[in-house]
């Protein structure tokens, strides 16, 4: 007997299981997948070990069965919001770290994997290895807070019974397995993605205040469970509508961010851009600070499209928001004006430090490493940007569109002169700084598009003068700067 040739590169014969070799966790980089099956491993060794000293009880498995259902019935109540990408802020530890408490360690070891079935069947798809290594790193942390409860108990000790008897030092115990449930979970996790992404904010991820006092709550609420266990279980039927609001308030800083989010790079989105950009004029105008407004344009942006498809122009879209992030400042505004279009706010900013800015902008762009396949090695898809700056000089009282009709011509500039480039226009005078001929380039040139003449320069890396705008220190290259540009 032979087996037929499958239909499916890739895949068994006479089914649709995918071969062990070509399962996406082997496409990991191997410090990666190193990490991922040492997890794995480690949390099924933990459950062998944990199921060979286990002991049956009917009445533990009818606790666990309540607090499963009501992990699952939040589980369902997910399934309409969908499951957001990067790391998933939840509210099951109010469910499951009660088990911790109350059960032997397998039904801490086994309870995540249950639910993160029911995710995977019932709310979204995810590659099964990510699935496998979250339950594994959530059982673990599991295992490991159950070690630290049991062992602050007395020995064979029964935790219900315990709670009468000493209710602070079962709170202190109780407090203890949360805080290191929540260590060891964030350590495995945070592990395996800066693994993956190095240049990934973890302050940003998990140690912000919102997101710390979202754990708090939830640790919280998980202990006012287990205590409310040993009282009823019908403590569950006035916990899950609680839980439920938890889980709401969890996902709305969520919903507000996706809300002012472009939902292709991530930057903020025009409506909120221009809101924030214009209480951020009329705070500029107020207090006399220098502002700069910048309109980002990619240069044939249609021809990369038709050429390579529209996934390859997705994925340069998140490169370029990518690269905006990387260069600009903690209090820069960076947003997508639609298309191709991308915007940015530079507070705090001088004429001559927004041409900067903007520069090393332009600059990144044009080498950021974009492949026709994806791959390296494969064709180079060559992108580069066009930028019209437009700056708020001390003292100007300009409005937000206004700036942003002056960024505008100059970014139209910058595309008439040959694209590539950075073009400026200073709005105390109205004039517009372009790039001189090339045979009229002074050798001490410091910025690519705008010129400054060596003597202009000062030593302490090419500040202009105090009070002189960047078109004092520029030339042109045609009788047009007779007819400057103004706003």
């Amino acid at each position: 007997m032979r087996f037929a040739r499958s239909s499916t590169p890739g895949r068994l014969p006479g089914h649709g299981m995918p071969r062990v070799r070509d399962w996406p966790v082997w496409s990991l980089p191997p410090r990666v997948r190193a990490f991922v099956l040492l997890v794995i491993c480690a949390d099924l060794a933990c459950t062998g070990v944990a199921a060979a000293a286990f002991r049956f009880s009917a009445g533990q498995l009818a606790l666990f069965a309540a607090l499963l259902a009501c992990g699952a019935v939040t589980v369902e109540l997910t399934r309409r919001a969908g499951e957001p990408a990067g790391v998933v802020k939840d509210v099951y530890a109010v469910w499951e770290l009660p088990v911790v408490i109350l059960l032997p360690v397998l039904y801490a070891l086994i309870i995540p994997a249950i639910r993160l079935a029911l995710t995977q069947w019932r709310v979204k798809r995810a590659p099964p290895y990510r699935r496998v290594f979250t339950a594994a790193a959530i059982g673990l942390a599991y295992g490991s807070a159950s070690l630290v409860f049991h062992g602050i108990l007395p020995a064979g000790g029964d935790p219900r019974g315990y709670l009468w008897r000493h209710p602070a030092m079962w709170l202190v115990a109780a407090g203890a397995c949360g805080l290191t449930q929540w260590a060891v979970n964030q350590g495995l996790v945070l592990s395996a993605i800066r693994l993956a992404d190095p240049a990934t904010k973890i302050k940003a991820t998990v140690l912000g205040r919102e997101e710390l006092h979202n754990d708090a709550t939830e640790l919280c609420a998980a202990v006012l469970v287990a205590l409310g266990m040993t009282v009823s279980y019908l403590t569950l039927i006035i916990a899950l509508p609680l839980a439920t609001l938890l889980q709401r308030s969890i996902r709305h800083p969520q919903l507000l961010s996706e809300a002012r989010a472009d939902a292709k790079t991530g930057l903020l989105n025009a409506a909120t851009w221009e809101r924030e950009a214009s209480a951020e004029v009329s705070r500029a105008v107020r207090t006399g600070s220098p502002l700069a407004v910048a309109l980002l344009d990619l240069d044939r942006f249609k021809q990369i499209n038709d050429t390579y498809g529209h996934l390859l122009g997705d994925e340069v879209l998140r490169q370029i928001a990518g690269a905006m992030t990387e260069v600009l400042r903690d209090y820069d505004l960076a947003g997508r004006f639609g298309g191709e279009e991308f915007v940015m706010l530079l507070p705090q900013t001088r004429a001559v430090d927004a041409f900067r800015i903007a520069e090393r902008v332009r600059a990144h762009i044009a080498r950021l490493p974009i492949y026709a396949d994806g791959t390296p090695g494969s064709e180079r898809v060559a992108v580069t940007a066009s930028i019209g700056v437009a700056a708020l000089d001390n003292g100007s009282g300009r409005e937000l569109t206004e700036l942003l009709a002056a960024a505008d011509a100059a970014l139209y500039r910058a595309k008439a002169s040959g694209r590539d480039q950075v073009q400026m226009i200073s709005t105390s005078r109205g004039l517009s700084a372009v790039r001189p001929p090339a045979d009229e380039m002074p050798a001490a040139a410091f910025l690519r598009g705008a010129q400054l003449p060596a003597e202009d320069i000062e030593p302490g890396g090419g500040q202009l003068p105090d009070g002189a705008g960047l078109e004092d220190a520029v030339g042109d290259d045609s009788t047009a700067a007779t007819s400057a540009l103004a706003v």
